[in-house]
């Protein structure tokens, strides 16, 4: 189901009683918008590598060879004989050169067939070693230096909140969640906390039925009282729930699989995710989980060997993806999807004595699926870093994890700078990640030019100190302010100048949302005021 296209040609019979001049203002910076691809139906599909995994032993330094085998004299991968590492691209530069731990066949063949990328070195700046805390860094869109990016919400929930604003209150949770008992704290927005749904242990095809029958009828009556207020939460809560329940038992029966996957937990998750997506289910982004690799011992099984409990979790990992790929691939969805690996911190460069690693900083990404260019980014980590007197540490960051997120956001999902700026900002050296954003990273025919985001507000000028968002809309706009405005003053105009509404209202953090669902289609405009008596004219377009 192709639920938007941009623009829908309703919106633009919506105001033809408006003269011409008016239909040319109002919608000439979204005409180039017209012509762009449908990509209504594109996920995000992302694989939590939970415990942190060691990097150097999945993506093995070549031209560091030496240096490796001197810092892991027992765990290392060999670079001869049956169990050698896997070379991954003998045409790379020297400092690219790197090998595969030997386990990863499977990435090696999706390597070569240009549907996967290696990104070396990610992390943040001031990395925290706690799995704990620098697991809800990663989710919020933080760093080990603040939680100005906020801390009771997730850069997911962000994202979605702002940039699928108009299908917040739709029949399918925007994200789903596997692997995990917990709900993520990723998936959290500002304002909107049912965004996602977690799946774990449940059977899809009978997830309706079974969460339908759980509970009786709701009172009638409920009282104006915190209990109240508590209670019909929950009710609403158990309806939401109700319906997105339905909506992915549907999708599940709809969907198949057309491969076979391992008999493992993580192909399970990516299967089922497989035939969601196959049943049409229009939520916008997954995330499934592997846990285990936190190795402090038993990594190796024994000195000399490449096999253990990492081998385990490298084989189930890289199974799944090659099954959940060519699944994708032979059910012609592949376009629609790119998924990425992430796991909260790497392991030290120096082995730990007990056929394992202790918690390290910089870990290797993996992007993957049809439209991912293909290749390495970043050089091989600098062995000569890790020495006694910083604990055998790799510190120096090539990307931030935010880079490789935002640049997928905006050049696959097609979010404009300002959803990325509100997603998460690089506070630590108060920069935008629009201006850091990995290159290559999506093909050039999967790539949203900045003609082709998404809603971009008609009118608007680099120096305005609010976006709107989402603009067409259908029910609901929000005003985002830069500068985190505690207050707003706003109107909105008809065309011919009459007011409609005139406030001055709170923000949240900076954000304000205005429910519009009773205006007819056509074009407005927005006036907003800021504490400084700054005013600013945006032209926002019902549909």
């Amino acid at each position: 189901m192709k639920r938007r296209n941009f623009i829908k040609l309703s919106a633009t019979a919506s105001v033809i009683a408006l003269t011409p001049l008016e239909i040319k203002a109002a919608l000439e910076p979204l005409s180039s918008m017209l012509e762009c691809p449908d990509i209504s139906s594109r996920k995000l599909i992302l694989i939590n590598l939970a415990g942190g995994n060691d990097g150097l032993n999945t993506v093995i330094p070549i031209n560091q060879y030496n240096l490796y085998s001197q810092l892991r004299p027992t765990i290392k991968i060999s670079n001869s004989g049956k169990d050698q590492y896997l070379k991954l691209d003998t045409t790379l530069p020297e400092n690219q050169q790197v090998g595969l731990h030997p386990v990863l066949k499977g990435f090696k063949e999706i390597y070569d067939t240009g549907q996967l990328r290696v990104l070396q070195s990610v992390g943040y700046p001031s990395q925290n070693k706690s799995h704990f805390k620098s697991t809800d860094l990663y989710l919020t869109g933080n760093d080990g230096m603040s939680l100005n990016n906020g801390s009771n919400s997730g850069w997911i929930g962000r994202f979605m909140e702002q940039f699928y604003a108009d299908q917040v209150e739709e029949a399918f949770p925007l994200a789903i969640e596997m692997g995990s008992p917990k709900n993520s704290l990723g998936f959290h927005g500002v304002e909107e906390h049912g965004l996602s749904l977690n799946i774990t242990g449940q059977d899809p095809s009978g997830y309706y039925s079974v969460l339908n029958g759980l509970g009786g009828a709701p009172p009638q009556n409920i009282s104006n009282s915190d209990y109240g207020k508590e209670l019909d939460f929950i009710i609403n809560t158990d309806a939401l729930s109700n319906k997105y329940a339905q909506t992915i038992s549907t999708s599940f029966d709809k969907g198949q699989n057309t491969v076979s996957y391992p008999d493992t937990d993580i192909s399970d998750q990516l299967k089922t995710v497989a035939r969601l997506i196959s049943g049409d289910l229009q939520s916008k982004v997954f995330m499934v989980r592997i846990s285990g690799f936190d190795t402090h011992n038993a990594q190796a099984q024994d000195a000399g060997s490449p096999l253990g409990k990492h081998a385990d979790l490298l084989t189930q990992l890289s199974e799944g993806i090659v099954a959940f790929v060519k699944d994708m691939n032979q059910q012609n969805l592949a376009d629609d999807m790119v998924g990425l690996t992430f796991s909260e911190f790497g392991r030290k460069a120096k082995e730990n004595g007990s056929l394992g690693t202790d918690h390290g900083e910089i870990a290797p990404m993996f992007v993957f699926g049809k439209p991912v260019e293909g290749g390495v980014s970043g050089t091989n980590p600098d062995l000569s870093e890790a020495k006694e007197d910083n604990n055998f540490q790799l510190k120096t960051v090539q990307f931030d994890y935010r880079e490789t997120i935002g640049t997928l956001l905006q050049d696959y999902l097609g979010a404009t700078n300002q959803v990325i700026d509100a997603t998460f900002f690089n506070y630590a050296n108060n920069e935008s990640f629009n201006n850091l954003k990995i290159e290559k990273l999506i093909k050039d025919q999967f790539n949203i030019s900045k003609s082709c985001l998404r809603d971009v507000p008609p009118g608007s000028q680099e120096d305005q100190e609010w976006q709107i968002f989402p603009n067409p809309f259908d029910e609901r706009i929000t005003l985002y302010s830069i500068h985190e405005e505690e207050y707003v003053t706003y109107e909105i105009f008809t065309s011919s100048g009459a007011l409609l509404m005139s406030r001055h209202e709170k923000t949240s953090f900076g954000r304000h949302g205005i429910y519009l669902a009773h205006l007819s289609s056509g074009a407005y405009v927005l006036k907003i005021t800021s504490s400084n008596n700054r005013t600013e004219v945006h032209k926002i377009l019902k549909i």
